[in-house]
């Protein structure tokens, strides 16, 4: 009865490697792995044809689904493929590490000093061995091995070395430690003969069961709390086993060590060569220049710097440098698009249909292949058509999805103006599983699970915004028995609402839906009474709440009322539209009123129809004439002119009285406004600026500008001059 301890690193193909050929060799009975016995009954789906990693397993806390963990794995990760060859040999497997269900209840562990062996034992033997970081000594060490002879054997004795150095074990690793320790005892028991035990080589030295106690182990065990958990497999993705992505075990190059893993019995030359062509391929498809001739020559580069440092075969650092001086030149675009696309190597895995989940994670699984909407993990844009039903449909699932906390897409701005185009940016991450889960509280499929959610939500808040954007998400996720009762929610909380921005605010995304409504074939009946009586309130109260504004108030309100002018259109609704043209009317002319919202109701009601040019200018004169302070002026100014100059490109009248009031300006005054005139003028388009600086310059307006402080009885005795000059009799 024999126990044989592989130390692996968690995500390398070289481990991987050497661990299935002594695996091979050793033809063990039993093999315990490194991971949650909670999840034992799932290990017979990773002999499943259809299970392509990466993958991760997942588990969960049933009563509170948040608290989650998930076990990545890779085609390269050793503990993968130890478990594969177990299955295909119909060899006993198990999981062997502290199960979940204590570590769940009681996860505040004390952690071990950043500075501690433990913490990165790798990194440790990699500064000794002279080394940037552990990865880059793991694979000179492991992955770039021409032979297995001794490898565990020296990994064990390496960390046996770094335990002896360690100060610190936290209590949390002694109990897995020790769980590891009784599940060997009890294979051991069980009449295994020969038992292989592939685990983090940092725990090999101490799973030497003859050198412990079984009773001291027994009591570090005792007493410990459960937790009701779940688990499940899940589709993985090479960006989430990346180390950016935070993960504790993770690596910085998956797609490299997958292009190792997958010419694993290849030739060194070949591995080269395979990968500078691909960098090649990349750059081609990216339009960027890489002949063949180059790949030769990188390849020989990359073979030379190997050589010089003493490896035995080119790693991605030598890749690396031969790329940059072959490919890139002097630009690190390409090295970026290198690290994105075949470094990092966004990958997304699958799991059988057999996979136990939530009914809710089945129904979205349904709806994607109803739809032929299949996840990725590479960001994505797509448009949608939403007069093609399937294109309808898939709008409808993503924000349907958007309402339960899973945001696969993200709204894109379209270009144009009509509403029957949807733009989209897709991505999935593997994390939205566990969003997935939680939600499953709500209903088993996509629809009821956002309904019941949306009835939550509405039941909590009496916010009139919210409950106005949570209708616009309602009705575009076509949840019609959702809709009626955020409506009724809404009726009560807009009838005592007092607030004018947040009748204005709640009106903007009603009438973005009423525009919305012919493209969905939405009801959109009981939503206009909603949007009248917003409407009317709002014409009614709105003079009063604008008496008396600060400058920082008015700047509040000024998009308010842009926006609601502009939700107002979009209603076409002639008494709405009137009504709203009335209340611009009388802010107007409203004494008192901020120059800002002022000069902006009669820039509405000029574009609109109801002033004309003579009107606005005679509008102008007159705030110009009765202000006492400039700025007052400059502020009305400001709020008729902010966003476009045409008006003063076009209408002459409008320029003269704007032009002939700044001139009445003393400096004092002119440097005054200065700051407030420059901010309008900055909202112009460089043509309307341009037009404008060429009409300031025409002799017309010089000579208007000239004849106004002009004597006429010494201008006449000038003219038989001039017309002696000009040869006129």
């Amino acid at each position: 009865m024999t126990v044989h301890r592989f130390g692996i690193r968690h995500h390398g193909p070289g481990s991987a490697r050497s661990l299935l050929r002594a695996l091979k060799q050793l033809e063990p009975d039993c093999i315990l792995v490194e991971g949650p016995p909670d999840a034992n009954d799932l290990l017979p789906l990773l002999a499943h044809t259809t299970m392509q990693p990466p993958i991760a397993l997942l588990l969960y806390a049933k009563d509170n689904p948040s608290q989650a963990v998930y076990y990545p794995l890779a085609a390269f990760s050793p503990e993968f493929q130890a478990i594969r060859y177990a299955l295909t040999q119909h060899i006993t497997v198990r999981f062997m590490d502290l199960p979940q269900t204590h570590q769940f209840a009681d996860p505040t562990q004390p952690q071990s000093a950043p500075d501690d062996v433990s913490s990165d034992p790798l990194g440790w033997l990699a500064r000794a061995a002279n080394f940037s970081d552990g990865e880059r000594y793991w694979e000179y060490l492991i992955e770039q091995r021409q032979s297995d002879e001794d490898v565990f054997a020296a990994i064990l004795e390496a960390m046996t070395a770094l335990r002896l150095a360690s100060t610190t074990l936290e209590p949390r690793e002694a109990q897995r430690e020790a769980f590891m320790r009784q599940v060997i005892r009890k294979a051991q028991k069980d009449g295994f003969k020969k038992i292989a035990v592939v685990c983090g080589a940092w725990h090999t030295p101490v799973l030497d069961v003859a050198a412990f106690d079984p009773k001291a182990d027994a009591a570090l065990l005792a007493d410990l709390p459960k937790t009701p958990i779940s688990s499940t497999w899940i589709p993985w993705t090479y960006g989430r086993l990346a180390r950016a992505s935070g993960y504790g075990a993770g690596i910085t190059s998956p797609g490299w060590y997958a292009h190792l893993w997958e010419l694993q019995d290849s030739s060194s030359r070949n591995v080269a060569v395979r990968w500078l062509s691909r960098v090649a391929q990349l750059l081609r498809a990216e339009d960027l220049p890489a002949s063949s001739a180059s790949v030769i020559e990188a390849v020989r580069l990359a073979e030379a710097l190997a050589a010089l440092r003493g490896s035995p075969m080119p790693g991605l650092d030598e890749m690396n440098e031969a790329s940059r001086a072959l490919f890139a030149w002097d630009s690190d675009l390409p090295l970026e698009l290198i690290r994105q696309k075949l470094i990092l190597a966004e990958t997304l895995g699958s799991v059988p249909p057999e996979t136990p989940t939530v009914p809710l994670m089945q129904n979205l699984e349904l709806e994607q292949k109803r739809l032929r909407f299949k996840p990725e993990a590479v960001a994505k844009n797509t448009e949608f058509d939403l007069r093609q039903p399937n294109d309808l449909d898939r709008s409808v699932l993503l924000h349907r999805l958007r309402l339960l906390g899973v945001p696969w897409g993200q709204i894109a701005h379209v270009g144009g103006k009509g509403t029957f185009k949807e733009a989209w940016r897709v991505q999935w991450h593997p994390e939205f599983a566990v969003r997935l889960i939680e939600a499953a509280m709500f209903g088993s499929s996509v629809e009821t699970a956002a309904t019941q959610k949306v009835a939550e939500i509405a039941a909590l808040t009496a916010e009139l915004p919210v409950l106005t954007a949570l209708l616009d998400d309602v009705l575009l996720s076509n949840l019609d028995g959702a809709a009626q009762l955020v409506m009724t929610r809404l009726e009560q909380a807009a009838a005592v609402d007092t607030d004018i921005n947040h009748l204005m605010q709640a009106i903007v995304p009603l009438a973005r839906v009423r525009r919305y409504g012919s493209v969905r074939q939405l009801d959109t009946t009981t939503l206009e009474q909603v949007v009248s009586g917003l409407v009317l309130r709002v014409c009614i109260g709105l003079p009063n709440a604008t008496a008396s504004l600060s400058d920082d108030a008015a700047e509040l309100l000024y998009p308010r009322i842009l926006e609601m002018h502009s939700a107002i259109q979009t209603l076409e609704n002639p008494q709405l539209f009137e009504a709203w043209r009335g209340v611009l009317g009388v802010l107007a002319v409203q004494h008192g009123l901020h120059g800002m919202i002022a000069g902006r109701a009669v820039r509405l009601l000029l574009e609109t129809g109801v002033y004309s040019v003579d009107d606005t200018a005679k509008r102008l004169s007159f705030v110009a004439g009765i202000a006492t302070n400039p700025n007052e002026v400059a502020a009305w100014a400001d709020g008729f002119l902010r966003g476009s100059g045409l008006v003063l490109v076009h209408d002459d009248a409008l320029f003269g009285v704007l032009d002939s009031w700044v001139q009445t300006l003393t400096p004092e005054a002119f440097i005054a406004i200065l700051p407030l005139m420059r901010r309008t003028f900055s909202s112009f388009e460089e043509a309307e600026k341009r037009d404008i600086g060429e009409k300031v310059k025409t002799p017309k307006q010089q000579l208007a500008r000239v004849t106004q402080n002009t004597n006429a009885s010494q201008a006449e005795q000038v003219i038989p001059l001039i017309a002696q000059m000009l040869g006129i009799t």
